[in-house]
């Protein structure tokens, strides 16, 4: 029988050719800032070039530039199970849920529910919100190791109170890369006349996305990192229901329109001045290498090979793992536990002697790993990984 490594080699083979990382890196961090394919890389410095030498055509609102944008729009759509209109590109995730968080009309006393795994930067965008609000921004602990969904349902749902307006979640957490049962958690908040904000960042092209049936009343997801297309690629979606509570972060033509299209959402947040929209242009050529090298695949080898990681490093560290084994709990990211070190030298010493690009955090006091692994990744990035940490702990 083939052991995750051998099966691996034959879906894997090839692809590290395709991507443009430096070959004296054994890249495990795809979690932070993703790494772009060739192929999709080139048609982003296409449209780069094509507005370098037209920029007035390329830029001109009553030109090409609104249809270009929709077509992108479209395709993503389709992708992330929306439609055309209810969604807009963003710069990255962050920026889209600053969107949501600075337009929602919260009056003091009011309550922005949240779990302890949030990103550290929404985490300041909502206390920053609700102190300028006079709202409270609560933070309730989900404790790990997990054992089940109904852990993680129970530990979130516990805090709601008659004064919750706003539950903001992660799909899959960034700290400690958890992917929590949302769809559960938005249909108990929807049933509650809660609105619901998911933090999306690490979910498109890591798990498969229903936006019209997840039912979430925005939802802010980067293209950048698993859907691997360039840096500066995210977007927003709005249920059509709750758009007319956004308010754009930057106004500009689009507010008032002299010539409104079919979204007031979209024209709203769309333009915002003058910038590069060759990353959103790009986001079509992603979703087409994916398809073109058999992805589906490609992810399921990735996931053998971070089960492997996960089992050497628990046998290597005897320390549990946050949650049960299998799919619906992680992809192709995961975070170990480390034990009682200095993390931010662990990573240094990783990346400096062994090469090795992997973050290092410490959450709740606790030193951790976060490892990811790619269409680029091979057994022998994990051997590496291994060796390095048996050298090192």
């Amino acid at each position: 029988m083939e052991n995750a490594g051998e099966s691996s080699y034959k879906v894997l083979a090839g692809l590290r050719e395709q991507f443009l990382l430096s070959p004296d890196v054994i890249y495990l961090n795809h979690g932070s800032f993703g790494a772009c394919p060739r192929p999709v890389f080139e048609a982003y410095q296409k449209w780069q070039l094509k507005l370098e030498q037209h920029p007035v055509e390329f830029l001109d609102l009553e030109r090409r530039l609104p249809d270009r944008m929709r077509q992108a729009r479209a395709q993503l759509a389709r992708y992330v199970g929306a439609d055309t209109d209810d969604l807009v590109y963003v710069p990255n995730a962050t920026t889209g849920l600053n969107i949501v968080a600075r337009s929602l009309p919260l009056q003091p006393g009011d309550e922005v529910l949240t779990s302890d795994h949030e990103y550290g930067a929404l985490d300041r965008t909502w206390r920053l919100i609700c102190q300028k609000r006079r709202a409270r921004f609560v933070r309730q602990a989900v404790p790990l190791p997990v054992e089940s969904t109904d852990q993680i349902v129970t530990a979130i749902w516990s805090g709601v109170t008659e004064k919750t307006r706003v539950l903001f979640l992660s799909h899959i957490t960034s700290p400690t890369a958890v992917n929590f049962p949302v769809a559960e958690l938005v249909q108990m908040a929807n049933a509650a006349g809660i609105i619901t904000v998911v933090d999306g960042a690490h979910a498109p092209g890591h798990v498969d996305l229903d936006l019209r049936a997840l039912a979430a009343d925005f939802y802010a997801g980067n293209c950048h990192k698993w859907l691997m297309s360039p840096k500066g690629s995210a977007f927003l979606y709005a249920r059509p229901d709750k758009q007319s509570l956004l308010e754009p972060l930057v106004v500009s033509w689009g507010w008032e329109s002299d010539d409104p299209g079919p979204s007031r959402f979209v024209d709203e947040q769309e333009w915002n001045g003058t910038r590069d929209v060759a990353a959103y242009l790009s986001v079509p050529a992603a979703i087409q290498f994916r398809q073109d090298h058999n992805w589906p695949a490609v992810q399921s080898a990735c996931h053998g090979l971070l089960r492997e990681a996960r089992h050497r490093v628990k046998s290597l560290t005897g320390l549990p793992a946050l949650t049960p084994d299998g799919s619906s709990w992680y992809g192709q990211m995961a975070t170990l536990p480390m034990p009682a070190c200095n993390e931010k030298e662990l990573q240094r010493t990783l990346r400096q002697q062994h090469g090795i690009e992997i973050p290092a955090i410490r959450w709740k006091g606790r030193p951790y790993l976060r490892i990811s692994v790619q269409g680029y990744n091979s057994a022998d990035d994990i051997d590496a990984l291994i060796n390095a940490l048996a050298a090192l702990l």
